[in-house]
C-alpha cells in the first residue's frame, strides 16, 4: 500500500494506492464522519464495482444509497448535475452526508462539482476506476461539467476528504482508455520530472501488461507531483497551470470534435505533442526531445497530431476562452526542456495561427 497526503492545512487528504482497495480499504473510509452516502457512478462501472462499493461502505458502518447515470464524456452538463441534486433532495441528504464518486474522470468531476454545491458544500470521496482519474483528475479538487462552448468551464474548487486507488480496476479498463490514462501519466515526465520521462521509457513494456509494480510507481509517482502543486498552489494561481501541459490545444479538439468523440487523454496526447513543435519552434525543445516525445506517445498508440478536420480557425475561438486566458490573451503550457515547462503569453494569436496551419 503507498499513501500520499495532500497538504492543504484542515483541508489536507490522504491518497490511498493499493490492490484489492475495494475489498479492503473500510478502515479508511470509517474515518470519514458522514454517517450517509450516496455512491454516484455510471452504467459501464455499476455492474463492475458498485456492489463492492456499497459492501465496504456497510463495513465501514455507513448508511448507502446509489444513483447510477449514463456513461460518456457527452453527459458532463448541468443537466446531469441537476439529477444528482434531485436524488440527494429527494433521500433528504442534508449537510452532514458525503458523495462518494466510483469511476472516470467524467463522474469525478460532476460528482466532486455537486459536492461543491449541495447546500453550499458537502463531503465527498474519490474512488477512481480509470487510469486518467487515478494519476490526474481525481487529486486536487478541481470539479466541473462541460459546456457546448469550452470544456471545463462550469465549476469550482472543492477538495475530497479521501481518495482511494484499487490499481486492480485498471484490469477491466478497455485498451484505448487505458492508453488515454497514460497520456497523463507521460504529462507529469514532460512537464516536471525528466527522470521519470526517462523511466517511463524502459518501462513501456511492462506498462502495457500492466505489471503491479511498475503501475503502482506509475501512479505513486504522478501523484506525489500533483500533491506538491496542489499544496503550492491550490487554486492555479501560479505553478499549478503547468499541469495543463497539452491541455489548451486538446480541450479545443475535444470541443470541436463534439465530447467523447475524442477521449480527454487523446486529445492531451496530440495537444501535448502540438505544444513541444510550437517550444521547438521557438528554440527550446531540441530535435532528439521531440523524437523522444512523440515515440512514447506513439509506443501507447497514442495520436500525436490533431484532427485532419480542423483547422486553425477552429482551435482559435476555444483557445481564447480557455482559463488560463488573461486580458484576452491567450498564454500556454510549452515544454522548454524534458522535465520542465512554463506558461508563456509570448506567442501571439497570428503566431498560433500561423503554427496551426502549418501543422
Amino acid at each position: 500500500m503507498e499513501r500520499i497526503d495532500v497538504q492543504l492545512g484542515t483541508r489536507s487528504y490522504p491518497i490511498i494506492i493499493a490492490p484489492d482497495l475495494l475489498d479492503s480499504g473500510q478502515e479508511w473510509l470509517a474515518q470519514l464522519k458522514p454517517h450517509r452516502t450516496l455512491v454516484i457512478t455510471n452504467d459501464v462501472v455499476a455492474p463492475l464495482y458498485l456492489e463492492r462499493t456499497c459492501t465496504l461502505l456497510r463495513q465501514a458502518g455507513k448508511l448507502v444509497d446509489t444513483l447510477v447515470l449514463p456513461d460518456g464524456e457527452a453527459e458532463k452538463t448541468l443537466a446531469t448535475l441537476d439529477t444528482i441534486f434531485s436524488r440527494a433532495l429527494s433521500l433528504d441528504l442534508g449537510r452532514d452526508c458525503a458523495l462518494v464518486a466510483l469511476g472516470g474522470g467524467v463522474i469525478g468531476d460532476m460528482v466532486g462539482f455537486a459536492a461543491a454545491c449541495y447546500q453550499r458544500g458537502v463531503s465527498f470521496v474519490q474512488i477512481p476506476t480509470t487510469l486518467l482519474a487515478q494519476v490526474d483528475s481525481s487529486v486536487g479538487g478541481k470539479t466541473a461539467v462541460n459546456h457546448p462552448l469550452g470544456k471545463n468551464m462550469i465549476g469550482a474548487f472543492h477538495q475530497p476528504e479521501l481518495v482511494l486507488m484499487d490499481t486492480r480496476t485498471l484490469s477491466t479498463l478497455p485498451e484505448r482508455e487505458f492508453a488515454a490514462g497514460m497520456a497523463e501519466v507521460i504529462k507529469y515526465g514532460i512537464l516536471w520530472d525528466g527522470e521519470f520521462f526517462q523511466w517511463l521509457e524502459a518501462q513501456q513494456q511492462a506498462l502495457k501488461a500492466q505489471q503491479p509494480e511498475a503501475l503502482i510507481y506509475a501512479i505513486r509517482r504522478c501523484c506525489e507531483i500533483k500533491a506538491e502543486v496542489v499544496a503550492e498552489d491550490e487554486t492555479e494561481q501560479g505553478v499549478r497551470a503547468l499541469l495543463n501541459l497539452g491541455h489548451t490545444f486538446g480541450h479545443a479538439i475535444e470541443a470541436e470534435q463534439g465530447y467523447g468523440v475524442w477521449l480527454h487523454g487523446e486529445a492531451v496526447a496530440a495537444g501535448m505533442m502540438q505544444a513541444a513543435l510550437l517550444s521547438h519552434q521557438l528554440g527550446w525543445l531540441d530535435d532528439a526531445e521531440i523524437a523522444r516525445i512523440r515515440a512514447l506517445l506513439q509506443a501507447f498508440e497514442l495520436p500525436v497530431a490533431g484532427p485532419d478536420n480542423m483547422v486553425a480557425e477552429q482551435y482559435l475561438p476555444h483557445m481564447r476562452r480557455d482559463k488560463k486566458a488573461l486580458n484576452g490573451q491567450i498564454r500556454l503550457i510549452l515544454p522548454r526542456t524534458l522535465g520542465r515547462a512554463v506558461v508563456t503569453a509570448d506567442v501571439t494569436e497570428a503566431q498560433l495561427r500561423t503554427f496551426l496551419h502549418d501543422l
